[in-house]
């Protein structure tokens, strides 16, 4: 069991080992907190991420109508993860910690508070739970467990390199971040 919990912790958010990400062909309805949080979002792609052979989650990317994928952390958008297998909260924060660090360096006190937070927010999630995440440049970000709160960080530079796991061009995930974006302008 330990050795399949850490494969499912390593899988969350890969780092260099191989996964497929496959663009959903027609727009989704938006979520309920996409919805209400993001009224004039646009679907801007969707994506799977699978690990060795193993589906994880399925990812779609909302977009105000203004976003550009060059400048998304100027931008108000709305991710949501739905998982497609069971993983533990605490494990989703500290595989999010370590993408967050392809960004460029963190200091130990931030890396340390930004885990204690995510740890507070993200919950232990089964098959089929939504997470969804909004940035809100300048202020930081929000969390939903199935349209239900989960809270706040209100962070920006937190924000901006938590949905940059997904969107920065230093994604360890190149071929989903080219799914979420599929629609948006450059």
């Amino acid at each position: 069991m330990h050795r399949r919990t850490l494969l499912g912790t390593a899988a969350l958010l890969c780092h260099g080992l191989p996964t497929t990400a496959h663009a959903q062909a027609s727009a989704p309805s938006p979520w309920p907190e996409v919805q209400a949080n993001l009224p004039d979002g646009r679907w801007s792609g969707s994506a799977r991420l699978r690990f060795w052979g193993f589906d994880v989650y399925d990812a779609q990317l909302w977009v105000a109508p203004s976003f550009r994928a060059e400048q998304y952390r100027q931008h108000p958008l709305a991710l949501s993860l739905t998982y497609l297998r069971a993983l533990r909260g605490q494990a989703i924060a500290e595989r999010s910690l370590t993408e967050m660090r392809r960004q460029g360096p963190i200091s130990p006190e931030q890396e340390s508070a930004w885990l204690t937070a995510m740890q507070a927010l993200f919950v232990d999630v089964a098959a089929n739970d939504r997470l969804t995440g909004l940035h809100q440049p300048g202020i930081g970000a929000r969390f939903w467990l199935n349209a239900r709160p989960l809270g706040n960080l209100d962070d920006a530079r937190f924000s901006q390199r938590f949905f940059g796991i997904w969107l920065d061009t230093a994604s360890s995930e190149p071929e989903l971040r080219r799914s979420l974006l599929a629609r948006a302008v450059p």
